[in-house]
């Protein structure tokens, strides 16, 4: 009788086990009458031609660490500061289209946030128009990463000057701040003919994380689910483009920003009248606040007016 033969009555007892520990827990959630959560079915050739589509678009080439471009004396002589090398957003205005739509150019390594990440965003915090404060956010960490790659840099630079104790003053600095990195790494990644190269392993890493920040796109009012994927021609060129336009969804499902519609009002009745023409069917609250506020004081002081005649 051979090894395996031996232990199949083991294996096959803990099959048994382990199944009828399973069957009793989805028992209680109904099993078998409860299918569970109900999936679309999918289209094999749907799937097939959008990975040829994908496949077709152009790859958009950015740096890590950025080009330096200096623009001043001053970062002639010290470097320019890191910038984030962000997908441009083309914004225009229609009569039929509306006041708020942009394209960008479609490209298959540009990434978006995912809808409910951008509703949350966009509704808990009012970020509608102005997406400069995420923008912001985004410079941020682009410039710490490319910060802490110089760090990386320089570490490994120390590494290689047998003279220079990195454990002592001022080096110590540097060393805490990077050091961390190898104790995670060291243990998964063997050293390659006595080098160590898991700072190496780690920087090409964070430059491919920080450099996927260049080619995130904020589609901010619209839902990056909403984007429309055609061609248009550009300086004489097809280009593959995703347009925004029309109502934004988070306008129908929320209320349009109160400061959004103070501005129609007060510097844009423009964009109001065609609000008003185009989506009036759909019953948005295209008026600001305080002008409903004022409305609903004004018949409510009416009321009591007709009332104070009908008394006397």
């Amino acid at each position: 009788m051979t090894l395996e033969e031996k232990f199949a009555p083991v294996r096959a007892s803990f099959i048994s086990k382990v199944t009828e520990l399973n069957e009793n827990f989805a028992h209680k959630f109904g099993y078998p009458e409860n299918p569970g959560i109900l999936m679309d079915p999918i289209n094999v050739e749907d799937v097939k031609n959008n990975l040829v589509t994908l496949a077709k678009l152009p790859k958009r080439i950015s740096h890590f660490p950025p080009v330096q471009r200096p623009e001043t004396w001053f970062e002639v002589l010290f470097g320019p500061a890191p910038r984030v090398d962000a997908v441009p957003r083309y914004l225009y205005e229609t009569q039929d289209e509306g006041f708020y739509n942009f394209y960008i150019e479609n490209y298959r390594n540009i990434y978006f946030l995912p809808d409910w990440l951008s509703e949350f965003i966009q509704v808990q915090f009012n970020v509608c128009l102005d997406i400069s404060s995420i923008e912001v956010i985004r410079e941020v960490v682009f410039v710490g990463f490319v910060l802490y790659s110089q760090l990386i840099i320089l570490r490994i630079a120390i590494s290689w000057f047998l003279y220079i104790n990195p454990y002592t003053f001022p080096w110590s600095y540097i060393t805490t701040a990077v050091d961390w990195t190898e104790e995670i790494l060291q243990g998964v990644m063997p050293s390659f003919f006595g080098v160590n190269i898991t700072g190496s392993f780690f920087l090409g890493g964070m430059g491919l994380v920080a450099d996927s920040l260049n080619h995130l796109v904020f589609t901010m009012p619209f839902l990056p689910s909403e984007g429309e994927p055609t061609q248009l021609l550009i300086h004489g060129k097809l280009r593959d483009v995703i347009i925004y336009h029309y109502l934004p969804a988070l306008w129908y499902k929320h209320p349009i920003p109160n400061d959004l519609r103070e501005f129609w009002v007060s510097q844009r009745p423009d964009i109001l009248t065609y609000m008003t023409k185009a989506y009036g069917d759909l019953n948005l609250h295209l008026l600001p606040d305080s002008y409903i506020i004022n409305q609903q004081e004004m018949v409510g002081f009416s009321v009591l007016t007709d009332n104070f005649h009908i008394i006397f």
